[in-house]
This record gives C-alpha cells, structure tokens and sequence, in this order.
C-alpha cells in the first residue's frame, strides 16, 4: 500500500503541478515574447512535460485500481468521494490524450513549418484543455483531501 499510494500521489502532484506551473507561472511569462520564441518555448516546454504526464497517465489508473482491489476489497468498499476521483481522472486522462494526439502534434507540426498563425490557433486550444484539466485537478486534489471527511 505504502509504494502505491506514494506513486499515486506522485503522478498526480506532478501532473497537477506542472499544469499549474504551466498555467500561472509560464504563461504570462511568455506572453512577453514574440510569437515565434513564444511557440517554440511551448512547443519545447510540451514536449519536456508530455512524457511526464503520459507516466501519470499510466501511474494514477494502475494505482488507483490496484489500491481499490487489494486494499480497500474493491469498488463497493470504497466511499463516494474514491468514485468521483476515478470518474474526474477518467475525464482528464480523455482531454490528455485529445489535447496530445490532436492540437499538440499540429502546434508541433507548425512551429516546425513557421506557419505561426496555425501554431496560435492549436496553442489556444491547448490553453483552453489545460485550464480545464487544472480545474479538474484542483478539485480531485480537494477530492482525495477531504473526500473521507465529507460522509
């Protein structure tokens, strides 16, 4: 139990994190350059997180199912607040993988060909998924806190 729920928080601070990071600290701080550096430090900065975020991906699911069926006796053990950790987790695992499989790899693509314009437009729905992905972290992180008290 000890290994697992370590892994387990660890993804999620790590995921949660960096978007955060991404989100309050970065991004203003991009919005100082110009649109070619400004993309290209995204595009760079993606591809440093994405395998991150892909462990996370892999980690909080395997964790999550293997604490749920061996420690707790499985999904009609476990309290409310559990479920909806796995219902939002779902969720954003479903947003990370359109986000990567679908505007990343154009944002990548354009940055690539200096076709800036496109490279704005992906960009901008990545900022959009992102700060959604956030808030539903934010809120698992409350869930998994507090979840237990709330009953």
């Amino acid at each position: 139990m000890g290994i697992a729920i370590t892994l387990h928080m660890l993804a999620a601070v790590i995921w949660v994190g960096g978007m955060f990071f991404a989100y309050m600290a970065l991004r203003p701080a991009a919005l100082e350059l110009e649109a070619p550096q400004r993309l290209a430090l995204w595009s760079r900065t993606f591809a440093n997180f994405f395998p991150w975020v892909w462990g996370a991906v892999v980690v909080l699911p395997a964790t999550g199912y293997w604490m749920i069926a061996k420690v707790f006796g499985g999904f009609a053990q476990v309290g409310l607040y559990v479920h909806l950790m796995q219902a939002i987790g779902i969720v954003m695992i479903l947003i990370f993988l359109h986000l990567y499989f679908a505007p990343y790899r154009r944002l990548r693509r354009a940055v690539v060909a200096s076709d800036f314009a496109s490279a704005g437009k992906q960009l901008a729905q990545i900022r959009v998924m992102v700060a959604i992905n956030l808030t539903l972290g934010l809120v698992t992180v409350i869930v998994a806190a507090a979840g237990a008290y709330w009953a």
